[in-house]
């Protein structure tokens, strides 16, 4: 569903203000927006996670450890598709909290896509360089919206994410390197307009979600604190958004239609789009294709 047609469905838990701001920026910050109960159940979810992964000694399809991990002091990254490993995440990828935050920006019928937990652990976890989403996965048109949940909240130096205002008006970058690799990352020369005045890297307490555009430029920072910086991203679509391609990322629920009805017929938005590699070779992280570049330049 586009903007337009998005816009003519009554606002359900964001003012009409703040949608036309997501509109017009390719993001939104919605300060302490999950509840505290919900806050408290995620919590208790991602330690499960954390306690889990003290056993696996290297990274895998569903943990991506940092360097340093260890049974003693466990350091993830990421969580794939964390909803597939605790009932917890998926309940509240599931409700309305989330669905009509989601509604709000995509229109009334729902679709889930992929999830991912960034934990992001302390004492010098990797960024991620500048990149749009949307080329990893292509759609028909460009409502996919990824909703991050701060579930400890995150200060100025814990990395936090990072974007560059009204980029999801401009063009869709490439994600391949000068080699032909997909390496998740916008390429320097195309980077020239990119200066401090045009990025906003807003904070927030537990709770805060950040609504943002798939096509948005957007990046983070290594975390440098001390603590962890768990982000929840679960990424949904209108009902009438279909991927046309490979998903790096899947699973069972994606494609379950979380609110409202299934779509009769398809949303297009003919603005180009490139193509990611076949992802049914295999996916690795985006970490993973980044540190490789940067191993190829270093020779």
């Amino acid at each position: 569903m586009k903007p337009e047609d998005v816009l003519k469905h009554p606002p359900l838990v964001l003012t009409q203000a703040q949608r036309q701001s997501y509109f017009d920026n390719g993001y939104l910050v919605v300060p302490d927006y999950v509840p505290a109960a919900w806050l408290a159940r995620l919590a208790a979810a991602t330690n499960d996670m954390l306690d889990r992964s003290r056993s696996v000694t290297r990274s895998d399809d569903v943990f991506t450890l940092e360097e340093g991990h260890s049974p003693a002091d466990p350091r993830l990254h990421r969580v794939t598709s964390p909803q597939d490993h605790h009932p917890t995440f998926w309940e509240f990828m599931c409700d309305p909290v989330m669905t009509d935050l989601a509604a709000d920006v995509v229109g009334p019928d729902v679709k889930f896509h992929h999830a991912k937990l960034n934990v992001k652990s302390g004492k010098g976890s990797r960024g991620f360089k500048w990149h749009q989403d949307i080329q990893a996965w292509p759609h028909t048109d460009f409502s996919p919206v990824s909703i991050g949940v701060y579930l400890e909240g995150c200060g100025p130096d814990q990395g936090p994410l990072s974007f560059a205002p009204g980029s999801h008006q401009g063009p869709l970058y490439s994600m391949y390197d000068d080699s032909g690799a997909f390496v998740v990352r916008i390429r320097d020369e195309d980077l020239a307009w990119m200066t401090p005045d045009k990025v906003d890297a807003p904070t927030g307490g537990p709770g805060t979600a950040i609504l943002l555009n798939c096509r948005t430029v957007h990046g983070s920072t290594p975390n440098r604190s001390l603590k962890p910086r768990p982000l929840l991203l679960p990424v949904y679509s209108s009902a009438d958004s279909f991927a046309y391609t490979p998903s790096p990322i899947t699973s069972p629920h994606q494609g379950d239609i979380v609110r409202g009805q299934p779509a009769k017929y398809a949303s297009f938005d003919t603005r180009p789009c490139e193509l990611p590699p076949d992802w049914r070779a295999g996916y690795r992280t985006a970490w993973t294709y980044q540190k490789e570049e940067e191993a190829r330049r270093a020779m």
